[in-house]
């Protein structure tokens, strides 16, 4: 089945993510493969897709689209043999994101894959309490509001205002557990020699963040247009001092302008070396 051409030129393409779960695991895979490609997308996500019944419900849909001349690709991640083998009767390309794998890590293992298996690997107790007790020490700890215990950070994020540390510090408790502190730096830490006094028993754990002036520019005249906190110029005074802060404390720092939170992330994670709690 061919793609077909909108009107811009690039190929579209309608894709299924498909699971007896939430279909984030179909979403993930799917998504990295279809990076690949230069294809519009327009995705439609199916969870909890969980009897005969509903699995032929969804071919019959995807089918009626598919007569109609719409091409499509199906990501899907089934455990029950019995479904899956029905979702497969779509009349187009799909893509048992389990089974491909399953029969050679059989085979490495030594043991049989089992139909629900994948359900008993999901998030433990203990590791949920992890992340919820992340989430709060990253609410409780956002920028400089409570600064009494960064002893228990695993990493502290420095930046001028707007420049993502909070959605960092959020986005790197609910993902990996990590209790992330972030301390905004502004013009009274400028004036001052070298780091606040209150960072400077934890510089181990200090991880600084920067952006395009512009960008930052664009960001806070969007929430306060024409006052001198959103100016080109304080922008670039501010960019320009944070930055000479870095180098001159030794403080790795990261530019976020064309990286997105989960880039962010990971990128703090691997240069701090910090594990994320499974």
């Amino acid at each position: 089945m061919s793609l077909h051409n909108n009107k811009k030129g690039n190929k579209r393409m309608k894709v299924y993510f498909v699971s007896d779960g939430t279909a984030i695991t179909a979403e993930v895979f799917g998504s990295a493969m279809l990076s690949f490609f230069d294809v519009d997308i327009e995705a439609e996500s199916v969870p909890f897709l969980a009897t005969i019944d509903q699995a032929n419900g969804f071919v019959q849909q995807v089918n009626e689209e598919v007569e109609v001349g719409k091409a499509a690709l199906v990501f899907y991640t089934i455990s029950d043999p019995e479904i899956s083998e029905v979702v497969q009767r779509c009349e187009t390309h799909c893509y048992n994101l389990f089974g491909d794998l399953l029969s050679p890590i059989e085979k490495a293992l030594g043991v049989p894959a089992q139909p629900n298996a994948q359900k008993a690997h999901g998030m433990k107790a203990g590791v949920y309490d992890i992340r919820i007790d992340a989430i709060n020490y990253a609410l409780a700890n956002d920028d400089g509001v409570s600064i009494k215990n960064f002893e228990e950070a695993d990493v502290i994020l420095l930046g001028v205002s707007r420049s993502g540390k909070t959605p960092t510090s959020l986005y790197m408790a609910m993902q990996y557990g990590i209790k992330a502190a972030n301390y905004p730096l502004n013009e009274d830490d400028f004036r001052a020699v070298g780091l606040p006094r209150i960072l400077r028993p934890h510089k181990s754990k200090l991880y600084g963040l920067t952006i395009d002036p512009q960008r930052l520019h664009e960001i806070r005249s969007g929430r306060m247009a024409a006052s001198k906190y959103a100016s080109q110029r304080q922008c670039r005074y501010e960019i320009e001092e944070v930055e000479a802060i870095y180098r001159q404390e030794r403080v790795s720092f990261l530019n976020t302008t064309l990286l997105s939170v989960e880039e962010i992330s990971t990128k703090i994670m691997a240069e701090m070396q910090l594990s994320r709690h499974r």
